[in-house]
């Protein structure tokens, strides 16, 4: 049957039905690991019943009143995020986007307030932000901006992980006002910096009264076994940005500010109309009441070491293997040539997986994810890349 979607989407020839926990089961009842979480969002995995209770409760109260009104549900998720990121308050919108739409006018308005005409920001290669005109603008992807000239102009990027470049460019644009990156690149390729990198341009940042921004869209709601990634490094950004797993799959984003930043926009400057409805709180505060209440956060790390341990056993001796590396349970596995064709074969053997940057497998598994799943998503990958790498016969190793 023919769609009437926009086809802005390269989909898999798959629709699911219902899941739980880590499992989705298609139209046809056959079952699939979920090592992606609809990328890195339903951290908690599907059908989560604390979600889904606050869900169910909340919609048979209030749905939507607007922000021209205090939502009472919204000022107790923004005490809890405050009292868990240490910043000093928040702007609630839809998405990870409109985010960082938020932390670039902040950044901008901080610039025209001291003077700047044409205030720019610091952004890195590789990077992802959102796909808005300006959001799409300060991401290091060429191939995801062509066709959208001209892009909005303010944006001046550097290298990832590399302070230098940051110096040259602070030192060669007077206009600069902040610096936008992320904490690990996710759709970049889970590249993960140098582990002083954040706390460096912290530094830059107090030394040249730059906004430190960070996109913690992928990286934050404990996937790195911190609340936020920032927080391994005991630092304060001016501005983070929150989405994806804030909601578990109910749509809802955060722009989190601090210090100067904190005071940058007020009544007129900035809106949204959906942003931070009842019904989208209620699911974010039961997503931080579970992750809080099962302890979700401290345990990410030693199974994100358990499954890259593990493969790193299994393909110890595989040539085509350039690099695993991970924070928590931010997992790439970086192949010495493009490998995209491993996500099909992963989907025949019930196993959902991401490849991005062509060459690097992405693992977001949800925090819940159990030994047992572990254990299967290490064996069932671990043989499918063998398999594509030509190391094995996959009839032998079956049979093995």
């Amino acid at each position: 049957m023919a769609s009437h979607i926009m086809p802005t989407y390269g989909r898999l020839e798959i629709t699911f039905d219902r899941g739980e926990g880590a499992w989705l089961w298609d139209e046809n009842g056959k079952q699939y690991l979920d090592a992606l979480s609809g990328i890195a969002v339903c951290g908690l995995g599907h059908a989560h019943p604390a979600v889904h209770e606050a869900i169910c409760k909340q919609s048979g109260k209030l749905l939507h009143t607007s922000n021209i009104y205090r939502i009472a549900v919204q000022e107790q998720l923004a005490d809890w995020l405050i009292d868990l990121s240490g910043m000093t308050n928040v702007f609630f919108c839809n998405s990870g986007a409109e985010a960082n739409e938020a932390a670039i006018k902040i950044a901008r308005k901080y610039g025209h307030e001291r003077g700047i005409d044409k205030p720019a920001i610091i952004v890195a290669d590789k990077s992802f932000h959102g796909r808005t005109l300006a959001t799409l603008s300060a991401t290091g992807n060429p191939k995801i901006q062509k066709g959208f000239e001209p892009l909005v102009e303010g944006f001046i990027r550097v290298p990832y992980d590399n302070m230098a470049a940051i110096t040259d460019a602070i030192r060669q644009h007077p206009n600069i006002v902040a610096i936008l990156v992320e904490p690990i690149q996710g759709e970049g390729g889970i590249n993960i910096p140098a582990s002083d990198y954040l706390s460096n341009i912290r530094k830059a940042c107090d030394q040249h009264n730059l906004l430190m921004m960070l996109d913690e869209i992928q990286s934050g709601m404990g996937r790195t076994g911190k609340f936020l990634a920032y927080q391994h490094n005991g630092i304060l950004p001016d501005v983070c940005t929150l989405a994806k797993a804030l909601g578990n799959g109910v749509p809802i984003g955060a722009c989190l500010a601090s210090g100067k930043a904190a005071t940058v926009l007020t009544a007129g400057n900035h809106g949204s109309t959906f942003g931070g409805n009842p019904l989208a709180c209620s699911a974010a505060l039961a997503v931080l009441e579970t992750l809080d209440k099962d302890s979700l956060i401290a345990t990410a790390e030693t199974k994100g070491e358990a499954i890259c341990s593990g493969l790193a056993g299994l393909l110890r001796n595989n040539p085509h293997i350039v690099e695993i590396r991970h924070k928590g349970l931010m997992i790439g596995i970086e192949l010495d040539a493009p490998c995209t064709e491993l996500v099909k074969m992963a989907l025949v053997n019930g196993l959902l997986i991401n490849v991005t940057q062509e060459k690097v497998i992405r693992l977001l598994p949800p925090l819940i994810i159990d030994d047992s799943q572990i254990k299967l998503l290490v064996d069932t990958l671990g043989m499918l890349i063998m398999q594509f790498t030509g190391q094995f016969s996959p009839v032998s190793d079956h049979a093995a």
